[in-house]
């Protein structure tokens, strides 16, 4: 902006400064009656319908999947996204407060009088990528799988052979989702990319014995499930030899 163009802009702004109303007492007042009215609905809304908190806490169960709420979703995927526990730290605090200083200093960066966003790029398509990358973690956050369950539908080969069949491939599927391989492992929409395999179809690759085998003696860094109950083993096996 050279010195006419911004001498014409302060007399534009002068005129319509003139022109307008001022902040104290208008605008003033205006925002104080409207934070009344918010805080009036709030407090009947409060009142009226409570707070939905849930059931009480039960410290005896270990089947409790704790979730953020739904405003902190972006940060619960970006945690699972950045899976080195050494890097937590980046993911829980270094990435969001970077994000935060980057946008406090974007006015000092583009300091462009205009306010059409097509005349403000960098403002505009920092705007754009911020929200588009917090909807989109926030999505994936949201849509996250139970750490603990398979949401995986029986196969009907399983349900139409019922009896001991069906029950013990159910009891292998808790089992499994209970052992933590959904940490390592991708079953159907639920668990991790990695570090281990995806045993959606882990039957189809390999029989039962060269699971077990695996079980009992895996690779680092996979834990060896050899102290599992026989009856628990026995199902988990059973459970991913079907899985094909």
């Amino acid at each position: 902006m050279n010195q006419r163009e911004k001498e014409q802009y302060l007399r534009e702004y002068a005129v319509l400064k003139s022109q307008g109303k001022p902040f104290f007492p208008y605008a003033v007042t205006k925002d104080a009656l409207m934070a009344c009215v918010v805080m009036a609905v709030i407090i009947t809304l409060s009142l009226v319908l409570g707070a939905g908190q849930g059931p009480k806490a039960n410290p005896t169960t270990s089947s409790y999947v704790p979730r953020p709420d739904w405003y902190f979703f972006f940060l619960f995927e970006l945690l699972r996204v950045v899976k080195p526990p050494n890097l937590t730290g980046l993911a829980t605090i270094g990435i969001p407060t970077l994000g935060m200083i980057a946008l406090f200093l974007l006015p000092f960066f583009d300091r462009r009088p205009e306010r059409r966003p097509e005349r403000r790029p960098i403002a505009t398509l920092t705007f754009v990528f911020v929200v588009a990358a917090m909807a989109l973690l926030t999505y994936e956050g949201a849509h996250a799988g139970d750490p603990t369950t398979i949401a995986m539908p029986t196969p009907p080969r399983i349900v139409a052979a019922g009896g001991a069949t069906l029950a013990e491939y159910e009891a292998g599927k808790l089992v499994v989702a209970q052992s933590g391989c959904l940490a390592c492992h991708k079953l159907g929409e639920n668990g991790n990319d990695g570090p281990g395999p995806n045993l959606t179809h882990t039957g189809a690759r390999l029989p039962a014995l060269a699971i077990a085998r695996t079980l009992v003696n895996p690779t680092a860094p996979m834990p060896s499930f050899k102290n599992l109950p026989p009856q628990k083993f026995k199902a988990a096996v059973e459970f991913l030899s079907q899985l094909q």
